[in-house]
């Protein structure tokens, strides 16, 4: 059958996680129709159970001046979405255990600097302790980023959302886009329950899924699907506004207002994405918990009362695929996020529509780009 509603969209977004949420508001902020096609529903996987943490701290050189965009954007994300989203700025900050580690942190600020970027810094033992009076002694100092922080995935998602309807957009669930074809300048997207959609552009945010669309437009791309598991423990005395992580240890950690603290960063669970569902590493969750118990003391008693993990794309260099095709025309990439998309979701939302509405962006994307991996 064909799908009949009016009017025919001019994009069609594959994928309603964060990306696709933020691409579909802001090309409808500029009056294009879009159509969102999610094979679930909006933010059932990473973007909806990730540990929301919005950090410029410690990324990859090349993600950079697109976090830096991104920060400016969810300092005035009520603005944007209609909707705070949980966003708090108390910074992040990441501990360095040794002197070593905390050399290597210098040399990050200095990196960043020569690239005309300040917004990390290195703190000593003393300001550490000023700004995480529970972090362990043996702590000797951090790199920080103090205009960073956290929100909530399921609800940022979700405003994004709820903006883009607003606004115009559709959003058709619980249909999976098994076929994608192009002839005569339109897109055909085909889905699992025989419906059939067509657009002159197309964006793939398919997330883990996402090198299944690349395929069958001779993009094939080593995504690797993964999930990353986080826990939550009960409630405690609250104790700790910034979101730390650890220079030499896998860790993400923060607590809510509610005193519930959560605890992740990146360790991974087993994902079987053709299942839609995730299995736990208890040995890995027991890493984590072990890194807890020795940057926080305090914690030693907390009970764990959750763990969980969300189905996510990682590709071999980290970074995510941002961009057009190098094979079709109309057709736009963005995913393979590889574990911290979430603080890029409103910026590469606004590059997708740049791209596809003016054929340029002013921000880097080049590194991103899908024909990277054709060698």
């Amino acid at each position: 059958m064909t799908a009949t509603a009016s009017p025919k969209p001019d994009v069609i977004v594959i994928g309603g996680g964060l990306h696709g949420c933020s691409a579909a508001l802001h090309l409808s902020m500029r009056g294009v129709r879009v159509l969102v096609l999610e094979k679930d529903h909006v933010a059932r996987h990473a973007s909806g159970v990730n540990a929301g943490g919005v950090r410029q701290l410690g990324r990859h050189v090349a993600e950079v001046p697109l976090s830096v965009a991104s920060m400016a954007l969810w300092h005035g994300i009520r603005d944007l979405v209609d909707d705070d989203c949980g966003f708090e700025s108390h910074g992040q900050i990441k501990v360095a255990e040794s002197e070593a580690e905390l050399a290597t942190s210098h040399a990050r600020v200095a990196e960043l600097n020569a690239l005309g970027f300040t917004h990390e810094e290195v703190v000593g033992r003393d300001e550490l302790r000023s700004l995480v009076p529970a972090i362990a002694d043996h702590c000797v100092g951090a790199l920080v980023s103090r205009g960073d922080g956290a929100a909530i995935p399921f609800r940022t998602t979700f405003a994004f959302r709820r903006k883009a309807i607003a606004l115009g957009a559709r959003f058709q669930e619980g249909g999976t886009v098994t076929r994608l074809s192009r002839k005569n300048g339109l897109w055909t997207v085909e889905t699992a329950d025989g419906a059939r959609f067509e657009a002159p552009v197309v964006v793939n945010a398919a997330g883990a899924w996402a090198d299944r669309i690349a395929a069958q437009v001779g993009e094939p791309v080593p995504l690797e699907v993964i999930a990353p598991m986080l826990m939550i423990t009960a409630r405690v005395a609250p104790f700790i506004k910034p979101v730390v992580g650890a220079t030499g240890r896998t860790l993400s950690f923060k607590q809510f207002p509610n005193g519930t603290v959560l605890i992740g960063g990146g360790l991974l669970g087993r994902a079987v994405r053709d299942e839609n569902r995730t299995e736990l590493d208890f040995s890995q969750v027991s890493v984590n918990a072990r890194t807890v118990w020795d940057l926080f003391p305090c914690m030693r008693g907390a009970t764990i009362v959750r763990a969980w993990a969300g189905i996510e794309a990682r590709m071999p260099d980290q970074i995510p695929v941002i961009g057009p095709s190098g094979t079709e025309p109309d057709l736009y990439h963005s995913f393979g996020f590889s574990a911290h998309g979430f603080q890029l979701g409103p910026i590469v939302g606004r590059i997708t529509a740049d791209l596809i509405t003016g054929g340029s962006t002013d921000l880097p994307i080049a590194p991103f780009r899908v024909g990277r991996f054709a060698a």
